[in-house]
């Protein structure tokens, strides 16, 4: 515990848990992909997801919700640290090595943090209004019918794509920020962490964007 109570220690954790949530995002892009196959290729996915033991299912819930409240907790703490430690204002504001993106990490995460409770009332739980919910052919829930009647509104498709914006201004400087923390970033390795930071933050946004678009423009179809 003495380690989680230095400055170090608690950025390598933020780091850790980060890129753990990386790698859950790009494992759930990759699932749901499945929808460009069409209704029977995102119902077989979240069918096969619900066959899982209960069990497992929950523990793994309960271990990501984990990783992200220590990663909000941490990021708060470390905020508000690091504005103490430099409370004056300058007339001139340094920017050299800086960017939009890590100025505003902690907006762009409480923003993201807003928007996964959402995206869990929405999807997970199924409470937010102009749903459908119904069964495809086979009896089970047709999950495609309920993306595509979120998607088929302005309101519905512009915040996610608003969500992953503000998901890729995270990503674009979080992901060279975890190889800084863990010490594996130098000058010979850092311009090649930047663009291949760069390039994941940009194929997951593309990605998760991809699929409200293409329903609310009618290119995806059931």
């Amino acid at each position: 515990m003495e380690f989680l109570s230095t400055s170090i220690g608690r950025k390598i954790v933020m780091a850790v848990t980060g890129f753990s949530m990386v790698l859950f995002a790009i494992v759930h892009l990759l699932g749901n992909s499945s929808i460009f196959a069409g209704a029977g290729g995102i119902n077989a996915y979240a069918q096969h997801l619900h066959s899982m033991p209960l069990p497992i299912i929950m523990g793994f819930r309960l271990v990501l919700l984990a990783i992200f409240l220590v990663h909000v907790i941490f990021g708060i703490q470390l905020t508000i640290e690091n504005r103490s430690a430099t409370p004056q204002t300058y007339a001139v504001k340094a920017t050299r090595k800086t960017t939009f993106a890590s100025e505003n990490m902690i907006w762009t995460g409480l923003l993201l943090g807003a928007f996964i409770i959402y995206h869990l009332l929405h999807f997970t739980m199924r409470v937010t209004p102009g749903l459908t919910l119904t069964n495809d052919a086979s009896g089970h829930f047709d999950v495609f019918a309920m993306v595509a009647s979120s998607f088929s509104s302005f309101a519905g498709t512009g915040i996610y794509a608003a969500a992953m914006v503000v998901l890729f201004l995270h990503l674009f400087h979080g992901i060279q920020s975890f190889f800084q923390t863990i010490g594996w970033s130098n000058d010979c390795t850092q311009p090649t962490i930047i663009k291949v930071g760069n390039l994941v933050a940009l194929v997951v946004f593309l990605g998760f964007v991809a699929i409200p678009l293409s329903i609310f423009f009618g290119i995806l179809k059931g």
